[in-house]
């Protein structure tokens, strides 16, 4: 059973248009996701929809469950996760309502979020230099140029912690490193998506300038929202595009990350470790 996850961000806690709904609680080693599951089917595909932050918002991105949200999905049959996120710009030319599909993440949590499947007694060092999946971007782009959105592909991700905003030394330092958007919740996902072996893919909405900018002291918690509403309702129609015209099947490496990624001998491996990760690693330690 192959399914498209979705994984929406502020703003996107439902998505109209997704047939045979049925909301699923899942059980994971690692705890609660953040809300029920959402299965059903949109654009002729089965979906898997999760609000990152639960619905009304209720979890900050420095509380959220991100092994468990991730893991939900992966029992669920996801092998594909879009990501939605909303994000500040930190160059003038990506601005407000425009849409990023981010190729590059930058950390600056301190590793305060939990963003590995592997402890307590197994190792595996996955290969990440480039984080998020080609093709399902590649997808994601070119559902919003279908509609005439104003997309921009490529570009880098700083996930800072939160949930106070940057100050403005820090937006000008991350402007002088060449980032391009500023949020706080999709570096995680990435990581555990790819350990998981799921395509993931960032669509990133900007919603503002940072701080950094010299209209900043002008913008209103209204104007934001507004804009965050604006590109919620963009964001849906471009998910439904894309989920429409993805192929079937997978040919991309996402599929095979951890064939040569778990260095512990798989005879050393807590039998604790192999039940709690089997949907992740049974196919490598069983054989």
């Amino acid at each position: 059973m192959s399914r498209i996850g979705i994984i929406g961000g502020s703003g996107l806690y439902k998505i109209e248009g997704i047939k045979n709904i049925k909301e699923i609680s899942v059980t994971t080693p690692f705890g609660k996701p953040s809300d029920k599951f959402i299965t059903g089917e949109l654009a002729g595909k089965e979906v898997v929809f999760l609000p990152r932050h639960a619905r009304g918002h209720r979890i900050s991105p420095s509380e959220i469950n991100y092994r468990a949200n991730i893991f939900g999905m992966k029992k669920l049959g996801v092998e594909r996760i879009i990501s939605v996120t909303a994000c500040g710009s930190l160059k003038e030319e990506l601005k407000p309502l425009d849409f990023v599909v981010v190729d590059q993440f930058v950390d600056r949590t301190n590793h305060a979020r939990n963003m590995t499947f592997f402890e307590g007694g197994i190792v595996a060092h996955i290969v990440f230099a480039h984080p998020v999946c080609g093709g399902l971007s590649k997808s994601l782009y070119e559902a919003g140029k279908k509609l005439n959105l104003k997309m921009h592909e490529g570009g880098t991700y700083i996930n800072m912690e939160g949930p106070a905003f940057s100050t403005l030394a820090e937006s000008n330092l991350y402007r002088s490193w060449g980032i391009d958007v500023i949020g706080m919740t999709n570096m995680p996902e990435a990581k555990l998506a790819r350990e998981a072996e799921i395509c993931y893919s960032t669509l990133a909405c900007v919603t503002d300038y940072d701080c950094w900018h010299p209209q900043h002291e002008s913008v209103t918690v209204e104007m934001i929202i507004n804009n965050l509403n604006k590109n919620v309702e963009n964001a849906k129609r471009l998910i439904s595009e894309a989920v429409r015209g993805l192929p079937p099947e997978r040919n991309c490496a996402c599929k095979d990350t951890l064939r040569f990624a778990i260095i512990t001998d798989k005879k050393l491996i807590p039998s604790k470790v192999k039940k709690e990760l089997d949907i992740i690693i049974g196919k490598y330690i069983n054989s």
